[in-house]
């Protein structure tokens, strides 16, 4: 079972994000403010749930938190300031977006550029260990997946409902073949899949 709250005395908000090591489109990352004494049993790091059970606790999610908010970067704006920065970007647009200012802020991973003067503390996997991290986990998630399944009908060659733009074989052999789409990352890296042993 998953921790409620990181601390007490203030209203806390979890943040995370999703599509950071991906070859296509932008990252999203979500903000949630869950009720001080949210329970759940099922609810989890979103990688460690399959897609059906992530869309039933998105409305779960939306319908129970005290406030909930997702943002993105675009691929063009990571490229101008690296993916790190754009995933602190997209925290802090999510944390715009919510309808209650929170007090304090736990990020999922182990850095984070401040927002304002809102104390924040950074939580290794923490997406597996407190419920409003897991749960903006699964927020960015679902919406990210929702927009590549959308831009994968302009592009079909590269099978982003699929693969959400993360670094397949099939996608990078597409990328060398016929090249990039304005959806790509251009400071990313596209190994050639014949030079890798671990495919």
């Amino acid at each position: 079972m998953l921790l409620a709250r990181y601390q007490h005395e203030l209203l806390e908000a979890g943040c995370d994000e999703a599509g950071r090591g991906c070859l296509a489109g932008p990252v999203f990352a979500a903000a949630v403010i869950l009720p001080p004494k949210f329970k759940h049993k099922i609810l989890n790091d979103s990688k460690q749930l399959d897609e059906g059970v992530r869309y039933k606790l998105r409305k779960e999610i939306e319908k129970k938190a005290l406030a909930w908010a997702v943002a993105s970067v675009s691929n063009e704006e990571i490229d101008k300031i690296n993916i790190l920065n754009a995933s602190f970007l997209a925290m802090h647009r999510a944390i715009e977006k919510l309808s209650m200012t929170p007090q304090f802020l736990i990020i999922d991973g182990n850095r984070f550029n401040k927002y304002r003067e809102v104390p924040h503390q950074c939580i290794v996997e923490g997406d597996g260990k407190y419920l409003s991290i897991a749960a903006a986990s699964i927020l960015a998630k679902t919406y990210r997946d929702d927009y590549m399944k959308q831009i994968a009908v302009e592009h079909p060659d590269y099978h982003w409902q699929s693969n959400k733009g993360y670094a397949t074989l099939h996608h990078r052999e597409t990328i060398l073949k016929i090249g990039f789409t304005p959806y790509h990352r251009l400071t990313f890296q596209v190994s050639d899949p014949q030079l890798s042993i671990f495919d």
